[in-house]
């Protein structure tokens, strides 16, 4: 094509792939623009189709490899493609190689965002290791979309196109035989999306979504977790993690980086159905204090049901930014989890936090971005990003979560 002639005019380009970049894309430039590329890996030339055009930049699949990486593989889903399924960003890409692409995003954000150099990192050995059970057959919940036809099936990436499927090649293996999606005959009059959970304790329900509200259509409306050594009960529409295995690999984590002292007084923020608070308050023991702080109402009920056995358990029915700017909850504290919102804690939670004088903060994060702005916070407050690991708790897609550890100045 002519070299003159903008991406605007244009729907096919030849483009020589360069570093990952957030959002399961890499990054290309064509005349100086930068230009975000799905479906492509690091040093690959392709011809891809631009998608969309924006002041700065634009974005763009790759459809034709003219010279692969050696970390290209075949897909195992055959609608993970240009124009198909937007839900997993990187089945194009080999196990081990998607683990070094998590790895290189989370470096890049904090050094970009979190003010941190590539020393620093290096120090902390940043990586992202691998859960167990491979990268098939592991999301225990699985939300499809109904197009008007009133077929369930996936969304096309950024966009609100339905794309109907055969089954979910990464869902749990107790969904994808569910005779949810149109080629096992289901039709879903009037309902805008289906919801299905797998859980750990067994359970398996599917319910239908009409105007916004979640109506069971087979098996229990309260699921079974097992996570932690505990037993867990939950309404199936409630939040909990979408990996088997993550529920146990955070909270081992969180404790192990945390190291809660018998007597000590702990925080568990945006604390949920209350994985981390039950540690920590086993931890504790009968001389320390956990206080769990929570705002959606299912969570609230729900920690409340299993946590009614840890009398040294106390939650708070509240916003974490008003429980601390209204005192809600107060000091003195020692340990603190924080495992807020993909939109972070923000920088009122994190000074809130500093004042409060804990002698660690443990910070969950499931956005990479998030947790680098954070993290530059509590820097400019003199606290100290001092160990970092991070977990493929959604494989063949872009997301990754991170557990950090935070200290003061005065532990230095």
């Amino acid at each position: 094509m002519p070299a003159e002639r903008g991406l605007v005019e244009v729907e096919l380009v030849e483009l020589t792939v360069d570093a990952v970049a957030p959002g399961g894309h890499c990054v290309a430039r064509v005349d100086g623009q930068v230009v975000f590329v799905r479906h492509a890996l690091p040093g690959e030339r392709v011809i891809a189709e631009v998608t969309e055009v924006h002041r700065g930049f634009a974005r763009a699949d790759a459809v034709t490899v003219l010279e692969a990486s050696p970390d290209r593989v075949e897909p195992p889903c055959p609608y993970a493609k240009p124009g198909a399924c937007g839900g997993c960003d990187l089945q194009h890409v080999a196990p081990d190689a998607q683990l070094a692409w998590k790895t290189a995003v989370v470096r890049e954000q904090l050094v970009r965002l979190g003010g941190l150099s590539d020393a620093e990192l290096d120090e902390l050995g940043v990586r992202v290791e691998a859960l167990p059970g491979g990268p098939l057959g592991w999301r225990s919940r699985v939300r499809y979309a109904v197009d008007a036809a009133d077929r369930a099936g996936l969304l096309k990436h950024r966009s609100h196109e339905v794309v109907p499927i055969d089954y979910c090649r990464i869902a749990h293996p107790a969904i994808q035989q569910l005779p949810v999606l149109t080629p096992t005959g289901a039709s879903w009059p009037a309902a805008e999306a289906v919801e299905t959970v797998a859980s750990t304790g067994g359970d398996v329900t599917v319910a239908q979504v009409r105007d916004g509200v979640a109506t069971p259509v087979s098996g229990p409306t309260v699921v079974r977790e097992v996570a932690a050594g505990r037993s867990w009960t939950l309404p199936a529409s409630a939040f909990w993690q979408v990996h088997p295995a993550a529920a146990d690999t955070l909270s081992a984590a969180v404790l192990e980086l945390l190291d809660p002292q018998p007597g000590e007084l702990a925080w568990d923020l945006y604390g949920g159905a209350g994985l981390f608070a039950a540690g920590l308050a086993a931890r504790v023991g009968e001389t320390g204090r956990v206080t769990l702080v929570e705002a959606a109402p299912q969570g609230v009920a729900a920690a409340r049901e299993n946590l009614a056995d840890l009398p040294r358990v106390e939650v708070v029915s509240a916003r974490v930014e008003t429980s601390l700017a209204r005192r809600r909850i107060t000091g003195p504290v020692d340990v603190v989890v924080l495992d807020p919102p993909r939109s972070g804690a923000g920088a009122p939670v994190v000074r809130a936090l500093a004042a409060a004088g804990p002698r660690a903060v443990a910070y969950v994060a499931c956005d990479p971005a998030a947790f680098a702005r954070d993290v530059r916070t509590f820097a400019e407050l003199g606290w100290r990003l001092t160990a970092l690991r991070g977990f493929d708790l959604f494989p063949m897609t872009q997301h990754v979560e991170l557990v950090g550890l935070l200290l003061p100045p005065a532990a230095r």
